[in-house]
């Protein structure tokens, strides 16, 4: 990727965003109501109910959502921290059901493509023209041995659906000894907010050095050899809690042994390749996989694990009318690393490529082409942030990974024989600009 400043990192947000929206059509009175299902009311689910609605009135808009309330993923690592309110992170269904959408709380159960059709625990059943789908993602504890559901529940949380495992990882690092440890074990890639495990293992740290544990550690057991934004994280560990030997933090690649294969509930002890790792504090993330609904619906068409959709407008490349957007999914360069990231962010922007392809169709319009957009903040520390944002386009039926627009904070200045230290006010408004782009993009996603 391209590194450059602030002002351009904007821009270029904006600019994605204006092409984004100078690709959606412009809807005319249908004759009939088409029917569209959304199912899952997260960032993908709740901004391509809305979106449509916005499109087009006169589609018909049922969104299909368990929860009547919903907690935001991205900065919940700042709830365990302690540095925000788990309330910040919630937002509700009602500007959805305001704009038209009617918001349905209730468990989908079965998707019949055939029919058309899908059927929920209450014993309701939906027709539909058209369905998205957007389940997020399940875990697959048993690629743990010792690892269970209970178990991420009560003792050993992943935390990686922000709700009540957060506030539970939130109270055990409390309870963290001075001189205690902290493992973070990070499953293979792709998985949910690449950045997110080693943004946690800051917040774990800037907690423990303002809260009279400077003598903890946080072990990152990592399946992998490397990870998002690795320079960004190494240079603000190293700077605020030390980093490797003798540092508050150490990373464990997989190539070294990171890879956590069991875990012992009853002595807190996982055991990788070549180690065993006993901590106060177990936060395994279990592998991932497309939303069980998903899987069972038969749309899980990669590797038996993730949905393939066509880039032109995200329709899945198993069955007709079905449109799987946000985590579930998989697009991009995939065999060169730059597949598309499972974000809040980049599930926003395929529900707008969704929205806006479903109006061209039932309107009789040409079909919009599509610009997907990714922007990521991390915050590491009091007044230290930093950020990336990915940009893809389609050709020929391929999705094109846009080097010239996409980015990431510098790590340094001026040039590699004379490089210069990034002022700390950048990263001090970084961070400022963490908190909105969250907020804006809750607004975004459910009005």
């Amino acid at each position: 990727m391209h590194t450059f400043d602030r002002r351009s990192f904007l821009k270029t947000v904006s600019a994605a965003a204006g092409a984004s929206l100078l690709c959606v059509p412009q809807a005319r009175a249908t004759t009939a109501k088409a029917r569209v299902v959304v199912v899952g009311g997260g960032y993908g689910g709740a901004t391509a109910a809305r979106y449509l609605r916005l499109l087009d009135p006169g589609i018909d808009v049922t969104l299909i959502e368990r929860g009547t309330r919903y907690t935001s993923c991205p900065l919940s690592n700042e709830v365990i921290s302690g540095e925000r309110d788990i309330k910040t992170l919630q937002s509700g269904y009602g500007g959805l059901s305001g704009r038209g959408v009617k918001v349905v709380h209730d468990e989908v159960t079965r998707i019949d493509p055939a029919s058309k059709s899908v059927a929920t625990a209450s014993g309701e059943a939906y027709a539909y023209d058209a369905l998205i789908l957007s389940p997020g993602v399940d875990f697959n504890f048993s690629a743990v041995q010792g690892l269970t559901q209970e178990l991420a529940d009560t003792r050993i949380p992943h935390a990686w659906k922000a709700g009540p495992q957060t506030l539970l990882l939130k109270k055990q690092l409390e309870s963290l000894p001075d001189g205690g440890r902290f493992i973070i074990a990070v499953p293979p890639g792709p998985f949910r907010c690449p950045p997110g495990p080693y943004e946690r293992a800051a917040q774990v740290a800037m907690y423990c050095k303002h809260h009279g544990k400077k003598k903890a550690k946080i072990l990152i057991l990592d399946s992998n050899d490397t990870f998002s934004k690795k320079p960004l994280f190494e240079e603000a560990w190293k700077a605020l809690y030390g980093y490797g030997e003798g540092g508050m933090i150490e990373w464990v690649s997989g190539a070294n042994g990171g890879k956590v294969e069991s875990v012992d509930p009853g002595t807190m002890t996982c055991q990788t390749t070549f180690d065993q790792h006993k901590g106060d504090v177990v936060n395994i993330i279990p592998p991932h996989r497309a939303g069980k609904i998903a899987i069972d619906a038969g749309l899980a068409n990669f590797k038996g694990v993730w949905c393939s959709v066509k880039p032109e407008n995200m329709e899945s490349t198993a069955h007709k009318d079905i449109y799987v957007i946000g985590d579930s999914c998989v697009g991009g360069e995939v065999a060169t690393g730059n597949a598309f990231p499972k974000s809040a962010h980049m599930a926003n922007s395929q529900a707008k490529v969704v929205a806006a392809s479903l109006v061209a169709k039932l309107n009789g319009l040409p079909p919009p082409k599509p610009i997907y957009t990714n922007a990521c903040y991390s915050v590491v520390g009091h007044e230290w942030g930093f950020s990336v944002v990915h940009l893809f386009r389609v050709e020929n039926n391929q999705w094109v990974y846009i080097k010239e627009g996409s980015g990431i904070s510098p790590v340094t200045f001026g040039t590699p024989k004379a490089p210069k230290p990034v002022p700390r006010i950048y990263r001090k408004m970084e961070a400022e600009y963490a908190d909105g782009w969250l907020r804006n993009l809750l607004a975004d996603s459910f009005a």
